[in-house]
């Protein structure tokens, strides 16, 4: 199952809230392709029906289910830089 730093945690968690249903919203990851490592982000009011749901402290990530298989076993990171952008990172466990 995808784990989520602290630092992703805090800012999905962040980012979630700002949605108008925060209760069953969270962060969407979908895989461009099935085999592909190109994924698309969304932030949405609640899973897709086969969705994949990963909460940690509060932070929920929804994996429509080819980025499910593909990020099983991976780290998802989290930064704010200077100017407030977002970026994400995916990574193996260390």
């Amino acid at each position: 199952m995808l784990t989520l730093t602290e630092d992703a945690r805090t800012i999905v968690k962040t980012i979630a809230s700002q949605a108008a249903d925060s209760d069953a919203g969270g962060l969407r990851i979908s895989a461009t392709e099935s085999d592909s490592m190109d994924f698309a982000l969304a932030l949405v009011a609640a899973p897709e029906p086969k969705d994949e749901v990963v909460e940690q402290a509060g932070a929920r990530v929804f994996l429509e289910e080819h980025a499910a298989a593909t990020l099983a076993d991976k780290v998802l990171d989290a930064q704010v830089d200077t100017e407030g952008a977002v970026s994400f990172a995916i990574g193996d466990p260390a």
